[in-house]
């Protein structure tokens, strides 16, 4: 299984794509194209689209929780698409940790996801 987390597009917009298990070097790509973009338009939008995605090893899930606690209030969207029920309920697990509202998307919603988070 390839473990992947591709930046697809950059802007107000972030685009995600990850595939099987993120790792610490998953967020060393991540975090400073993320963190670029907060400095340039301030709040963001993500989305976060998975494909065979298996989740995150102990250092991804600490740098995840690094990322989620520095920039609490950046994310004022994030669009969640998967493909399993553990998915969804990830999507409910993270409300908690961040100001962002949150929706969880099917794979065949993903320009339904698109459109949630470019309206106003």
């Amino acid at each position: 299984m390839e473990n992947t987390l591709e930046i697809v597009e950059v802007g107000k917009l972030v685009h995600v794509k990850a595939s099987g298990k993120l790792t610490k070097e998953s967020y060393e790509t991540f975090v400073p194209v993320v963190e670029q973009q907060i400095a340039e338009f301030g709040k963001l939008r993500l989305l976060f689209e998975m494909h065979d995605f298996h989740g995150w090893t102990m250092g991804a899930m600490w740098e995840d929780m690094k990322f989620d606690y520095h920039h609490f209030k950046d994310i004022e969207r994030l669009a969640i698409v998967g493909e399993s029920k553990w998915q969804e309920g990830m999507a409910k697990f993270c409300k908690p940790f961040t100001a962002a509202k949150i929706e969880y998307f099917d794979t065949s919603k993903l320009e339904e996801a698109k459109a949630w988070l470019q309206a106003e």
